[in-house]
C-alpha cells in the first residue's frame, strides 16, 4: 500500500462533459478520485478504478456509475515508482 508521500497527484476541473468523455477514454484502468455534486446539496467522492468512461470500481468491488454532469472536480492518482 503506498503511503502519502509516495503518490503523484494530479487535479483537473472541467466544465465541458465532451472534453471528459476523451479525458476519461485514456484512463480506463486508471485509479481516480471524483468529487460529484450531491443532488441534496454540498458533494460526495468516489474513488477507484476507472471501468469505463461513467462507472468506477471502488475497493469493496462495487461498481459505482456517475454521469458528467454531476462532476466537480476530478484527477487521477498515479503511485510513484
Amino acid at each position: 500500500m503506498p503511503c502519502a508521500r509516495d503518490i503523484e497527484v494530479k487535479v483537473y476541473r472541467c466544465a465541458m462533459a465532451s472534453h471528459l468523455q476523451e479525458r476519461f477514454e485514456a484512463l480506463i484502468g486508471k485509479r481516480l478520485t471524483i468529487r460529484l455534486h450531491d443532488p441534496e446539496g454540498g458533494f460526495r467522492d468516489i474513488v477507484g478504478i476507472l471501468e469505463n468512461t461513467h462507472s468506477l470500481r471502488n475497493r469493496h468491488g462495487q461498481l459505482i456509475e456517475f454521469s458528467h454532469d454531476q462532476i466537480f472536480i476530478w484527477r487521477e492518482v498515479i503511485a510513484k515508482p
